[in-house]
């Protein structure tokens, strides 16, 4: 069991670090940020403040168009 979770914890952290997608330019950051703003006005955010919402969002919307990820909103 130990070797399980050792073995998972060291592909999870080789994955993190080996991110090879590109950086998304920030053009599209703040269209997507523009995105998931009407999302949120009209759907609203299940809960989260507005602030996680939009990186939760945004993040969705870069992994599917094959971006990483970003940490901070502009």
């Amino acid at each position: 069991m130990k070797l399980t979770l050792l073995v998972a914890g060291l592909l999870f952290a080789a994955s993190a670090i080996a991110d090879d997608r590109p950086v998304a330019d920030m053009d599209l950051i703040l269209e997507l940020k523009q995105y998931c703003a009407d999302v949120a006005t009209e759907d609203g955010t299940g809960g989260l403040s507005l602030d996680a919402f939009l990186l939760v969002c945004v993040n969705d919307e870069l992994d599917s168009e094959g971006y990483q990820p970003i940490t901070k909103l502009p």
